[in-house]
């Protein structure tokens, strides 16, 4: 085997490879989760998602995902899946209770993609973070934002 030969197999690997793990993370139910940054601007984080009795939940793969970091700070967010945007409370749940209930869920819904993502980054501490739907915004605040200054 040439060393051409050789490298052209391992860019089709690669390939297939980079194919399968796209798939994976994007192939089905991937929502946005729509926190406030330190900077008071919007982050955007393509996250996996799990239902259960009106309740969602995600995982922060590490303490360290500036999205996580977000949450502690603000905890509203907004979630944007294919069926629409809302506005939820977001709550931390670390320890392994809360952990290998979320890993269950995540698993038991995307399946072989969470396998094959778990291959390339680790769970193992992963933290749950429960979103409860938001209470509504009130008609002032809608008219007026937070700042009632503003507000004629």
């Amino acid at each position: 085997m040439t060393f051409r030969s050789v490298l052209l197999m391992a860019l089709v690997v690669a390939t297939m490879l980079g194919g399968i793990t796209v798939v994976a993370l994007e192939g089905r139910d991937v929502a946005v989760l729509r926190t406030t940054a330190r900077d008071g601007g919007e982050r955007r984080t393509r996250v996996w998602i799990a239902a259960e009795d009106g309740v969602l939940w995600v995982e922060a793969a590490s303490a360290g995902r500036p999205f996580y970091l977000d949450l502690l700070e603000q905890s509203l967010v907004e979630v944007e899946r294919a069926t629409g945007r809302a506005r939820f409370v977001a709550t931390p749940l670390p320890g392994p209770a809360a952990h290998d209930a979320v890993r269950h869920k995540l698993r038991e819904k995307y399946g072989w993609a969470d396998v094959w993502i778990g291959l390339l980054q680790d769970t193992s501490g992963s933290i749950a973070v429960r979103l409860d739907p938001a209470p509504p915004v009130d008609a002032h605040v809608r008219q007026c934002g937070a700042n009632e200054n503003e507000c004629p």
